[in-house]
């Protein structure tokens, strides 16, 4: 178990002698009562106590259900009971370190299933309704080994062991299944027909709450799983207008108005597209058990245990790497590391139909200028002098280890495209016996699968070298951007921060010319030359007509004109200290930048710190457009349009001078982030966003963010190109850069944490014996000065079949890719088809496994292949998110700068981006983390202290009977009263538990690119709200599904498409 208390057994109950609930998908647990049945504790007394009957809640509809209210509530149930299999209870691995073959997901088989009796606390209040509804029966059956032919069959892998069999109608006894098979069916049995694709049942025997009257058929009916075991019960007290529990399987429209419900209705995304229902059902069922279902933690700690500890080499064709989630060292041996390049396949079909019928996309996430751990090697720089890069004449692609040399070393063959060229005489080399090249492992570019190339004056615009970039600060002096403190905290950061400006060599001074601008609805230009005693100030009020008032002096080395700078930071936040101006401009503020980096003849980027919604007359003026009543309909699309193609047009521009933007908003209300942040993600840069900006609290993470922002290693004035080997091509990429043509990704800047994604299609047939191959180029201008050629090659498998793509897939690819995919989407389509369209393309994938690759066996079955176990519970998270669907809370703007910022995250942060990391602090001794547990209410003990990393926020929840001991080690009181709930930053106190943590936290926040401010949440605070919402595996209050149910319609889709 993962908490740190023991689970309280409340009541004695009738039980089947199989391990329950609490066993974290792993092999069973010494310590674990084997009796103990996983029923619903309340949240007040004590967390994982999965035992006892329920008692009341009292929570105000608002929070989602916890999800033990959600969850194994199996109060009084008796299960007909029959000897485990031999492959034994629990999840737990086969001796070998391969997958296990045979697994599956499965429960022990009761010899007969019998209907158990209703709960004690629930007397029938009206006979069962006879309902003509068979929902799907969930079985997760394995196979043994000798039957199951795919190794990579996860037949939800390892033998579950799920504590609550669904157990069918008294009247209808179902014959067990095979002996070797143990089945999990949350189902009932499959003798009831089942018309119009009601929800499977997800819903538990003990039901509190108020229960719609049989009334609103229509309606509820489809929104409530039938099934067999309907009667009614009273509700039980404490419960007053809370949520049912769970009753709703969240699939299905929305519910009508109900006796006893508090809170507002659920919103009509809900609906995944269920027909009517012929009846209503009252629920009364019992619920998968969350751990009988395929477990993030345990998939990650099984890799974490596995690929750690071994170098990941990357000679070997179509590996798949090891995950985002576990440390370990790459070796370069030909192909690129997997910090430059994850896919979402390695073993790409070989035939157009073969990838359509399987439905897996074929994309690749890229991040050509990766930061890499200290223990690897960068890329080495190869200069070939004038000559520049040795390159295919035919298809241009650049040398790398897939060229083939042949006449004793004269010429070589593309592996792109075969055209076969002169190798130029300086180039030459012998071959050996083998038919390599002699100086093979000399260069680089014949052995690596990453390295760089000095490029000559042929690859620089306009035939001659680049200049060094420049950077500009714009600064709004509006007066909410000087009365939240903003003005005065950049002020006195760039003092410092301008000793840190980008260099290649640590050494030498940066080369990076810097220039101040402030504005509100006019601009300030300072003279800032070296020269000069003070600083001058030049403002341009006709904002109509941008212009630059000043060439020398507005651009400078930061030594030469030190002096002067300083002075002026330090005069500008009392020039403005007294402003009235409320009004602000923002198109001209670029257009300013883009003129100064033109007059200078050079690439560089503008780093704009903006406070308001840009109205003051002006190019670019937006007007207040925010609608929350569009939301949820076919026009919500517009609100992520920007406003008018002005941007559009000025992003244009500033991508063909090479000129970057990096906004800074601190937004007190709406700013129109789907406008503003056009420029910005048009032109390589980033949004950042600081909502109702605190100068004591927020500036913090504002300056860490702008110090890594204005620090980190980038390029400029970037192109990329992905070329690919004769069979597939680059069809669409995502990320944040513009094109003007259908091939050239073109990046005014490209930093160290940027990605583009790619999706190949096929054009041809791919063969097994060659494998598909992709090189992918960027051309940049370096900090320095320096144009480089950065190349990352990648060969992957080719199959013929299906059974080996399902094997070698990266499922936080996939996800990585789908969310892109979905977030761009909502531009032109309603949110509510998106999701279902997503959900539709998993079903198809699992479908597609199903009927071709796993072993026959019952339908009520879910098979899912072994790496994409965790394909629903991640999809999930991504159709619940919050630009997918929204809670009432979350305004446009975070929804558009959510999904402007996920258009160009790596792997591993979208990974903890849709499902976050939650660390029970128990023991932090030692130099390990605590292992997570899942993202669930359930999962927390009161009486522990829990902390949950999301990429872009930290919270510390405290539990209400947290020991002394713990809260004396953190906050250096011992009562939870005393705890203040606003601290941003943990006492440094003199004991090994605070340390241990402060450098956990601060470890989290080194590998995120944006600062992770810390939170407090004490239980039961308002806070809390927010912190719930970040429990993926449980019901949003937005209307998404919990894993439980999202499983069981995923299940019920599968079957709907083979059948």
């Amino acid at each position: 178990p993962l908490t740190s208390a023991p689970r309280p057994v409340s009541t004695p109950q009738a039980y089947s002698q199989y391990p329950q609930g609490d066993s974290q998908n792993g092999p069973p647990l010494m310590d674990h009562s084997m009796a103990q049945s996983p029923v619903s504790q309340p949240y007040s007394q004590g967390a994982m106590n999965l035992s006892g009957p329920h008692p009341s809640y009292s929570q105000q509809y608002g929070a989602p259900p916890p999800m033990q209210q959600v969850t194994n509530q199996m109060s009084g149930m008796q299960i007909g009971s029959g000897p485990p299999t031999s492959v034994g209870p629990g999840y737990a691995h086969h001796p070998s370190s391969q997958p296990p073959i045979s697994a599956a997901y499965s429960s022990a088989a009761p010899p007969s299933y019998t209907q158990a009796p209703p709960p004690l606390s629930a007397a029938p209040s009206q006979p069962p309704l006879p309902v003509n509804l068979q929902p799907p029966s969930l079985t997760m059956v394995a196979p043994s080994p000798q039957q199951q032919p795919f190794p990579s069959a996860h037949h939800l892998s390892q033998p579950f062991v799920s504590s609550s069999p669904y157990l069918g109608p008294p009247s209808q006894p179902q014959a067990p299944p095979v002996s070797q098979q143990q089945s999990f069916p949350p189902g009932p049995p499959a003798q009831q027909p089942f018309p119009n694709s009601a929800p499977p049942p997800v819903t538990q025997a003990s039901y509190s709450g108020p229960i719609p009257p049989p009334s609103m058929s229509q309606q509820q009916a489809n929104h409530l799983p039938p099934g067999p075991m309907q009667q009614q019960q009273p509700p039980q007290p404490g419960m007053q207008g809370g949520y049912p529990t769970q009753q709703n399987g969240a699939f299905g429209q929305p519910r009508g108005p109900q006796p006893g419900y508090a809170g507002p209705q659920y919103p009509v995304q809900q609906n995944y597209g269920a027909g009517p229902a012929p009846a209503p059902a009252p629920p009364a069922q019992k619920r998968l058990d969350p751990d009988s279902i395929p477990s993030p933690i345990q998939v990650i700690e099984d890799d974490r245990v596995n690929k750690s500890s071994e170098p990941f080499t990357t000679g070997v064709k179509g590996q798949a790497p090891p995950l985002v989630t576990t440390n370990f060292q790459v070796k370069d041996q030909g192909n690129a590391s997997p910090r430059f390049i994850r896919c979402t396949a390695y073993n790409m079909p070989c035939t157009a139909d073969m990838a359509k019928q399987s439905q897996v996309p074929l994309a690749a996430v890229i991040k050509p200028l990766a930061m890499l751990p200290p223990d690897e090697t960068p890329p080495y720089i190869v200069d070939h002098g004038d000559g520049g890069p040795i390159r295919c004449n035919r298809c241009k692609a650049y040398m790398c280890p897939y060229m083939q040399f042949i006449e004793g070393g004269r010429r070589f063959q593309c592996g792109f495209c075969s055209c076969v060229t002169e190798v130029p005489p300086h180039y030459f080399q012998h071959l050996d016996h083998t038919g390599k090249r002699v100086d093979c492992y000399d260069r680089p570019e014949l052995s690596q699968g990453s390295y760089e190339f000095v490029a000559t004056v042929d690859y620089c615009k306009n035939n001659k070298l680049p200049q060094p970039p420049s950077f500009i600060f714009f600064i709004d002096v509006s007066y909410n951007a000087v009365k939240s403190g903003m003005v005065n905290i950049v002020c006195q950061e760039l003092k410092t921060l301008l000793d840190y400006l980008p260099r290649e060599n640590p050494e030498a001074d940066s080369v990076v010319r810097v220039g101040f601008v402030t504005y509100n609805k006019v601009l300030h230009f300072y003279n800032v030359k070296s020269s000069l005693a003070q600083p001058q100030m030049m403002v341009v009020s006709d904002v109509s007509d941008m212009f630059l008032p000043l060439l020398d002096g507005f651009l400078v080395g930061v030594n030469d004109s030190r002096m002067v700078i300083e002075s002026l930071l330090d005069q500008i936040p009392e020039m403005f200290a007294d402003t009235r101006e409320t009004e602000t401009v923002f198109g001209p503020v670029i257009q300013a930048g883009l003129e100064a980096l033109k007059a200078a003849d050079c690439a560089g980027k503008l780093f704009v710190f903006h406070s308001t919604l840009p109205i003051a007359e002006a190019p670019g003026k937006l007007k207040n457009r925010e609608d929350k009543k569009l939301v949820g309909t076919d026009k919500e699309k517009s609100l992520f349009q920007p406003q008018s193609g002005f941007y559009s047009n000025l992003s244009k521009e500033c991508v063909a001078q090479g000129c970057c933007v990096d906004l800074f908003l601190f937004p007190n209300q709406y700013v129109d982030v789907a406008t503003l942040g056009v420029v910005p993600v048009s032109t390589g840069g980033s949004v950042y966003k600081y909502t109702y900006f605190q100068a004591e609290t927020d500036r913090e993470r504002f300056l860490n963010d702008l110090r890594r922002d204005v620090q980190k290693p980038m390029g400029f004035d970037a192109v990329m190109r992905v070329r690919t080997s004769t069979g597939i091509r680059a069809t669409d990429f995502f990320g944040s850069f513009f094109m003007s043509n259908t091939t050239d990704v073109e990046l005014a800047g490209l930093d160290c944490d940027k990605t583009v994604t790619v999706e190949f299609r096929h054009d041809d047939k791919l063969s097994e014996d060659t494998g598909a191959l992709m090189q992918c180029a960027v051309l940049y201008t370096s900090c320095s000065g320096q144009r480089r050629l950065r190349v990352h090659n990648m060969a992957v498998n080719c199959c013929s079949q299906l059974a080996d793509l399902y094997r070698n897939c990266e499922t936080d690819t996939i996800i990585n890719f789908f969310s892109k995919y979905a977030y761009r989407s909502i531009l032109n389509t309603p949110t509510k088809t998106v999701r279902d369209t997503m959900v539709n393309q998993c079903a198809q994938i699992l479908a597609c496994y199903r009927k071709n690759c796993a072993s026959p066996s019952s339908a009520g079955q879910l098979i899912l292949p072994e790496c994409m176990k965790l394909l629903p519970v991640y999809l999930n998270c991504v159709l619940k998110s919050d630009v997918l669907q929204p809670g009432a809370d979350i305004s446009l703007d975070d929804r558009a700068y959510l999904r402007q910022l996920l258009s160009c995250m790596d792997v591993s942060e979208s990974h903890i981006f849709f499902y976050p990391r939650l660390l029970p602090l128990v023991k932090l001794d030692g130099g390990s983390l605590p292992m997570a547990v899942r993202n669930s209410e359930e999962r927390l003990s009161k009486g522990g202290v829990y902390l949950l990393e999301t990429g872009l926020h930290l919270f510390l929840w405290v539990g209400a009977n947290a020991q002394q001991e713990l809260l004396s080690n953190i906050f250096g009181t011992p009562t939870f009263s005393q705890i203040d709930p606003n601290m941003t930053s943990l006492p440094e106190l003199d004991n090994p538990f605070s340390q241990r943590l402060r450098e956990i936290i601060d470890s989290f926040r080194s590998q995120r690119s944006r600062y992770m401010k810390l939170m407090v949440v004490k239980q039961e605070d308002k806070a809390e709200l927010i912190f719930k919402h970040f429990l993926c595996e449980d019901k949003s209050t937005s209307g998404g599904a919990s894993y439980v149910d999202f499983l069981c319609h995923m299940h019920k889709e599968i079957r709907q498409l083979l059948s």
